[in-house]
């Protein structure tokens, strides 16, 4: 379900988009007459088990408006302030604009239109009188992944839909992954230099950013029945021993999404027959144009783990023969037995974050344990071993 609004204009977050002022803008900008014809919150209460993952970065709203003789949607989307890297204006700021800069960048996401700023009356102003700043999508109806991992969890039938799904995403990874940095540089020496720079960058988000570990890790109200002060620490230390073995790895800086999550894929409503039936869409790419592509693979792979352990309590059918199919896909047409050698600490991040009582507060206590233990074998472990994921979550 999502929340109705009136025609007077929108709460989101923290600021009114008042309809008014809205209206005048979307008229300066396509410079014809416009009529909104509704406006609606989105990610709200959504089917079955949004509640699942309750924390997010803001509530976009869609805008359904009439430009001429053209119907247009479009999505208006700021970030709240919150514990993990928004906790400061510039930090919120920061991300809208590298939203808007990277968004077009990526095939198959989709586009930003513009960024416009609003004063706290809801009127859309000049930077100078700017107090939020608002990034402007375009809109595409579908049904994110998510969904059909929740249906796998319930019903536990793989349908052939699933199997060409996950077979059209580790394609795609594949495809993104093989765009290696390019900065235009005019000597291979500063190319190489700027490489780096961006490489350890990564590396140290992923370590001390505050979406990274270290933020994660500070959100749990330790002590909690399945881990403690000790434990996170522990996987910290660990995280920050993997960043000082990856820094020399900066040939390894590829394109990426970098949050390829199954609330972030979005596949085509109109997806029915076998031609269509991989037709997707991704949202809210993150951190930048370029990383590490175990990033993306490792975002997406573990979820296959976190639902079957909702069913089973291990990783097993459905969702194994799934995880191993995305595996084998994209190992095929991409190969890296490389990345089953840097892979560890983003997994331990995205089990952190699946294990999070702030993100995912109805997940159970066990579901948690074993994710964390998952954390804890991975980055014991010299070289990943994607067949051996029931031994790494303490699963006998």
């Amino acid at each position: 379900m999502v929340k109705s609004f009136n025609q007077q204009g929108v709460k989101m977050t923290q600021i009114t988009l008042a309809k008014g002022a809205l209206e005048g803008y979307l008229q300066e900008r396509h410079g014809a007459r416009i009529y909104i014809e509704s406006m609606r919150q989105l990610g709200g209460d959504a089917s079955g088990e949004a509640a699942l993952k309750q924390f997010g970065y803001g509530r976009p709203v869609l805008v359904t408006y009439q430009a001429g003789e053209r119907l247009r949607e479009e999505v208006f989307h700021t970030i709240r302030r919150n514990a993990f890297g928004r906790e400061r204006d510039d930090d919120r700021v920061a991300a809208i604009w590298l939203d808007f800069r990277t968004f077009n960048e990526l095939p198959r996401h989709v586009p930003a239109v513009d960024v416009v700023g609003t004063t706290g009356e809801g009127e859309l102003a000049s930077l100078s009188a700017v107090e939020e700043m608002v990034l402007v999508t375009s809109y595409r109806p579908g049904t994110v992944y998510a969904e059909d991992l929740l249906r796998l969890r319930d019903e536990g039938t793989v349908e052939e839909a699933d199997v060409q799904r996950i077979e059209a995403l580790a394609r795609y990874l594949a495809q993104i992954h093989e765009r290696r940095f390019e900065e235009g540089a005019r000597d291979m020496e500063s190319l190489e230099e700027r490489r780096g720079a961006l490489w350890r960058r990564r590396l140290r988000d992923l370590v001390g950013h505050g979406e990274g570990i270290m933020g994660l890790a500070d959100s749990y109200p330790v002590p909690l029945p399945y881990t403690s002060a000790e434990d996170l620490r522990a996987l910290e230390e660990k995280a920050n021993r993997w960043r000082w073995r990856l820094k020399s790895m900066s040939h390894r800086l590829r394109q990426v999404h970098g949050d390829f999550h199954p609330f972030n894929i979005i596949f085509a409503e109109d997806a029915d027959d076998a031609d269509d039936v991989g037709d997707f869409f991704v949202l809210d790419r993150s951190r930048g144009p370029w990383g590490e592509p175990a990033d993306d693979v490792s975002c997406l792979t573990i979820n296959y783990l976190f639902f079957s352990l909702q069913r089973s309590g291990r990783l097993t059918a459905p969702f194994e023969a799934l995880h191993r199919r995305f595996w084998e896909t994209y190992l095929a047409a991409r190969p890296d037995e490389e990345m089953l050698n840097v892979i560890q600490p983003w997994y331990a991040w995205r089990a952190l974050v699946l294990a999070s009582p702030v993100w995912y507060p109805t997940v159970t206590e066990e579901v948690r344990r074993r994710l964390l233990a998952f954390a804890r074998r991975v980055m014991a472990a010299e070289s990943y071993d994607y067949e051996q994921v029931n031994e790494y979550a303490g699963v006998t």
